[in-house]
């Protein structure tokens, strides 16, 4: 014991898919210096640790005066659970340049990950949530639909329990449980449902199909995990924590339009199964009359990052979403 506070006890760690935790927009708890901090999703869920799995889908290291921090993504098939692990965490990182030096050579691997819930606020005043990286395992395909089959189980419970409180004339406690929500969901859905007002969960149960449709095997490939949850990457965007300086918001200006466009034009025509490398994109701008290298960099990076209209199947190769 500090002074009169005591230390909470360690949360359970939530299963949740990538959906529901990047449409989240309420923070809650935190007050007092021992205070667990949670992010309430819509369906009611108060996230302060989570156990996610997916596809790695991006992982790279960045250099900052605090010393090295890694960041990756990792699909599952509502979208993508954007992770890092800070200069903080050194225990962390003889293992990440491992992983690092493995997804740069082109393998790609199912990864479990357990982690405490972040957010930060973007410029333009956006809510973005993301995972700070606790541990991990390299998992297999039987791990990975065990997974998705109990996620999918727990995300059901939350939509029952939402459209139950849907039922209710108030979202006083009392109501809620008398309308049969489980005790355990009774907070978070009060709150979520003060903050998100009413929504239709339609898209979730879309998300629990498809899911389970995965662990069911009829997903037998990496590239057709990408090519299924594709259409749901706009909102999980990027837009990077403001603890690294190269995360700023891309111009919206006339010539960053154009270069853009062009960028996105020669990644859609000259990309094969393979994609296409760096050096074949700058030959190309280059053909068009830009030679600008570190605003083509730049620009490459907001498309894959920001926008998320590109990917980087392997280090230094490109392809449209």
């Amino acid at each position: 014991m500090i002074g009169n506070q005591q230390r909470s006890p360690r949360q359970t760690a939530i299963r949740l898919f990538a959906r529901e935790y990047y449409e989240s927009s309420l923070p809650d708890g935190g007050e007092g210096e021992y205070d667990p901090r949670f992010i309430v999703t819509k369906l009611g869920a108060r996230v302060n640790r989570m156990f996610v799995c997916g596809v790695v889908e991006r992982l790279e290291r960045r250099d900052t005066e605090r010393g090295p921090s890694y960041r990756g993504a990792v699909r599952d098939p509502t979208g993508l659970h954007l992770w890092n692990v800070g200069s903080f965490h050194p225990d962390l990182h003889i293992e990440m340049e491992e992983l690092v030096a493995r997804f740069e050579g082109g393998d790609r691997f199912l990864m479990a990950c357990i982690g405490k819930s972040n957010h930060y606020t973007t410029e333009d005043g956006g809510f973005r949530c993301l995972m700070r990286m606790e541990d991990y395992a390299i998992i297999d395909r039987e791990v990975y639909a065990t997974w998705l089959v109990e996620t999918a189980n727990h995300t059901m419970r939350r939509i029952d329990a939402l459209g139950k409180a849907q039922s209710a004339e108030t979202t006083d406690s009392n109501a809620l449980r008398d309308s049969g929500v489980p005790e355990d969901l009774i907070d978070g859905l009060g709150l979520a449902m003060n903050h998100y007002g009413d929504w239709d969960a339609e898209g979730y149960k879309v998300g629990v199909l498809q899911a389970l449709s995965a662990a069911e095997g009829r997903v037998i490939s990496f590239e057709e995990h990408e090519a299924d949850t594709s259409e749901t990457d706009e909102s999980e965007s990027a837009d990077e924590p403001p603890e690294d300086d190269t995360a700023d918001a891309p111009s919206s200006s006339d010539g960053d339009l154009d270069l853009e466009a062009m960028v996105l034009e020669i990644i859609s025509e000259h990309a094969g199964d393979e994609g296409i490398d760096y050096d074949s994109i700058m030959k190309h701008c280059a053909q068009r009359g830009m030679t600008d290298e570190d605003s083509i960099e730049d620009t490459i990076d907001s498309l894959r990052d920001d926008k998320c209209e590109i990917m980087e199947p392997r280090f230094g190769w490109f392809k449209p979403m």
